[in-house]
């Protein structure tokens, strides 16, 4: 039979004298047993005009409501079903259940274990609910978002006392462009203290975060680690490239492995690979199309080196109309094939020219010489 909540521990008390001396007599500085950020969560509530005290008023969502939130969330929802359906696996037994929310805290999935009939436990996992810090105080959802890391939050660790028999991990989740798309979840009613949640968490996060990278339209995947470690796992560092060589995405591993921009401090300006390494970008382009499968070790402008693994990505068909295209050539000189293939993807990309040459792996600039040749 599981633990469904310990009797009061030290570590409760330790919580609940925290809460007195800070959130009723003001000594915030005297709260030792709660991390600062959650003090700093209680002082944000307080500023709000709230008290520790005051009901919990979680709105009522409509079926309309449920419908926009979710038609709005597709592609973290799709990227995130394969890692909260591993993760719910993770977590069969222990009386927790996940949570999906967007960017500002808005519910838009909920998996798991969810005791319908324990109204604290339904009253939560709602589509459509919004959670955020500013509607229901303190919780892992609202920190997560806000701290944008990993926390734990016990019992009375959150700023409302109705809210006190919640235990809870969260973990943000990054898109692409290095800005919070979102957070992820786990919470339980009067359950067993687990922090060991985050570390399953990041692991699911990470994911949800290489899935969300990949869907994007690019030509060229690079997985990235330091000289000496194994590569092809959930860790790799990801970055995507169009044909050109500039940046569409990356996860939060080659963030870091590469300095880019930290979280929230996503640029308008598109980055080129050649920022990054010290190497021409053709090179990574030449190493996916090669039969080696050994990473190619890069130098970085930092003077550091990485270990890259490069793969071409969304190719090109070569189809029947390729090879009709082919034979309308006639056979004929190298030259004369070429022009064919390049006027050929230009009217399967109706006139326009960048598509045609990403359809055919060349850059635009090439593709505008090649055109111009052609015409001469």
């Amino acid at each position: 039979m599981i633990d469904t909540g310990p009797p009061p521990t030290d570590r409760l008390r330790s919580i609940a004298l925290s809460r007195q001396r800070a959130l009723f007599e003001g000594n915030f500085d005297a709260a030792s047993a709660v991390a600062p950020w959650i003090t700093g969560s209680w002082q944000r509530c307080l500023a709000r005009g709230l008290s520790p005290l005051d009901p919990v008023g979680f709105d009522v969502v409509s079926a309309q409501r449920m419908r926009r939130v979710q038609d709005a969330s597709q592609p973290l929802l799709e990227a995130a079903k394969p890692a909260i359906d591993r993760l719910t696996q993770a977590i069969a037994g222990t009386n927790y259940f996940a949570i999906l929310t967007d960017a500002q805290g808005v519910v838009v999935d909920v998996q798991g274990p969810v005791d319908r009939s324990d109204r604290r436990a339904d009253i939560i996992a709602r589509i459509g609910l919004d959670l955020s810090e500013a509607q229901v105080g303190t919780t892992a959802i609202g920190a997560a978002l806000t701290e944008l890391r990993s926390v734990w939050l016990h019992r009375g660790e959150h700023f409302f006392a109705d809210n006190s028999v919640y235990s809870c991990a969260g973990t943000p989740l990054f898109g692409p462009d290095g800005q919070c798309a979102g957070m992820l979840d786990l919470t339980g009613v009067e359950v067993v203290e687990r922090p060991e949640l985050k570390h399953l968490l990041r692991s699911s996060a990470r994911l949800i975060e290489n899935s969300l990278l990949l869907s994007l339209q690019h030509r060229l995947l690079m997985r990235l680690n330091w000289p000496g470690s194994p590569m092809g796992g959930e860790r790799d560092g990801l970055l995507t490239l169009d044909h050109e060589g500039f940046i569409v995405g990356s996860n939060p591993a080659a963030r870091q492995m590469l300095a880019m921009p930290k979280h929230g401090s996503a640029s308008t300006q598109r980055q080129h690979a050649s920022e990054l390494f010290a190497t021409a970008f053709e090179t990574l382009f030449d190493a996916a199309r090669s039969a080696q499968s050994q990473p190619l070790e890069t130098p970085l402008w930092s003077g550091l080196r990485v270990q890259v693994l490069c793969a071409l990505a969304n190719a090109p068909r070569r189809g029947t109309e390729t090879r009709a295209t082919l034979a309308s050539a006639g056979g004929g000189s190298l030259k004369n094939i070429e022009s064919a293939l390049i006027m050929d993807a230009v009217t399967r990309a109706q006139g326009n020219v960048a598509k045609a040459a990403r359809q055919l792996g060349i850059s635009r600039a090439t593709m505008y010489r090649k055109l111009a040749n052609k015409n001469h």
